[in-house]
């Protein structure tokens, strides 16, 4: 049952569902579906009766980007401000900073980015600006045949934001993220396939199916636990300047996982059977998150 205003959540099978739902709109993205966004990974990361995450837009868009018809600054930011990147390091929770300064989108990516639970886009339609941004942190993108996707903020005369400077060229290489930047073209389900964006495309009603059976692969008779560090070590240990740094994180979720739900891993796999876990991401390990 949904308690949002832009979005509809719904939780079965152990599966979150969030539903960008402004249909007559193309479910183009505001400051109101920012907050939404923000709030419901946050939510999906304190349930444990979350196992995995599905995200897809309602009718035939995903997300047509960000809704200009709104006064004044339609991206949401107080122009009468003048903020310095002193500001960003130092007041980046100051109220003043986060409802005037800080781009929207971005503070959904990075709700996405904490997460965790496996997040899966299902890409159902047009997905341009943050509709094509929105879906980088997550760990998976499905596109619907209908699908088209576009970073067109060049067209628009602003920047690529919601990280992703920080997330496309990791997916795409640099020369292709570059690249599509650069011509603001809109991209077509196959040619995203080709260049890497998405991993598979779909008729449009087998779309949320095949999202569903990846989320059940990802989640069944798998530690929450365990999934959850990976999804974080993935994420952040391929960032760091040397590998050092994954083997110091990677030691210390070794050491807590195989006294925790490994134990019980290596019980049932001895035993063949499927294993029991009981580790919930509401109780992990006590060196996470190592990030903070």
């Amino acid at each position: 049952m949904s308690d949002y205003e832009t979005l509809d959540w719904t939780v079965e099978d152990r599966i979150a569902t969030i539903t960008l739902d402004r249909p007559d709109q193309l479910n183009a993205f505001t400051v109101t579906m920012a907050d939404e966004l923000v709030d419901a990974f946050d939510r999906a990361s304190a349930d444990d009766a979350v196992a995995a995450v599905v995200v897809t837009g309602r009718g035939r868009a995903f997300c047509a980007g960000m809704d200009l018809s709104s006064d004044g600054n339609v991206f949401g930011l107080v122009e009468s401000l003048e903020p310095t990147l002193e500001d960003l390091h130092l007041r980046l929770e100051d109220p003043e900073i986060v409802a005037g300064v800080r781009d929207t989108g971005g503070r959904v990516t990075l709700a996405i980015y904490r997460c965790t639970k496996p997040v899966i886009g299902a890409v159902n339609g047009a997905a341009v600006g943050i509709g094509a941004t929105m879906t980088l942190p997550m760990d998976v993108r499905l596109a619907s045949d209908r699908a088209r996707i576009g970073f067109v903020f060049g067209r628009l005369g602003i920047v690529p934001e919601a990280a992703s400077s920080w997330f496309l060229p990791r997916i795409v290489g640099i020369s292709r993220a570059l690249e599509w930047v650069y011509s603001a073209d809109v991209l077509s389900a196959e040619e995203a396939l080709a260049g890497g964006l998405v991993r598979s495309v779909h008729p449009d009603g087998e779309l949320l199916d095949a999202a569903y059976a990846l989320a059940r692969k990802f989640t069944a008779n798998r530690s929450p636990v365990a999934t959850a560090l990976a999804r974080q070590m993935m994420w952040r240990n391929s960032a760091q300047p040397h590998p050092i740094e994954a083997h110091r994180v990677d030691s210390l979720a070794m050491f807590f996982t195989s006294r925790g739900d490994g134990a019980e891993g290596v019980r049932a796999f001895r035993e063949k059977r499927d294993p029991e876990f009981t580790g919930r991401t509401t109780d992990m390990p006590p060196f996470y998150p190592w990030q903070e």
